[in-house]
């Protein structure tokens, strides 16, 4: 099967040796997405309700990038700096995926990229 790099000037670049996502066949698998303004590549200022809306902007875009929605994640991986955030995360996390939520993880880490609050990874069924 062909591995297809799939890349956005509409989301963060990539900070590291990564790719914002790779399709194989029809599965799309994002790389961990946090809340980096893409335009200045700065973490925007704010709480887990700003970051987590950022987060997930973020992956909308990258999602669009393979033109795959929200619709189509199957499963996400979520990590929070702190688990007390996770009400107001999931709050903001359900405008999102309002329809058949995908499958989900959510786990709380000693520390994130740049020191974020959240950060994202998604898997996605590209549609023929």
């Amino acid at each position: 099967m062909q591995k297809t790099i799939i890349s956005t000037p509409k989301a963060p670049a990539a900070i590291g040796p990564y790719s914002q996502a790779v399709k194989i066949g029809n599965v799309l698998y994002t790389s961990g997405q946090i809340a980096l303004n893409p335009e200045t590549m700065e973490v925007i200022s704010g709480g887990i309700t700003e970051q987590s809306k950022q987060v997930l902007d973020n992956l909308v875009h990258v999602l669009a990038a393979a033109n795959v929605d929200m619709g189509s994640v199957v499963k996400t991986t979520c990590f929070l700096s702190d688990m007390n955030n996770f009400v107001d995360f999931n709050e903001v996390y359900a405008t999102y995926f309002s329809d058949q939520p995908p499958a989900r993880s959510c786990v709380e880490v000693s520390r994130l990229p740049k020191d974020v609050l959240v950060e994202i990874e998604a898997i996605a069924i590209v549609k023929a």
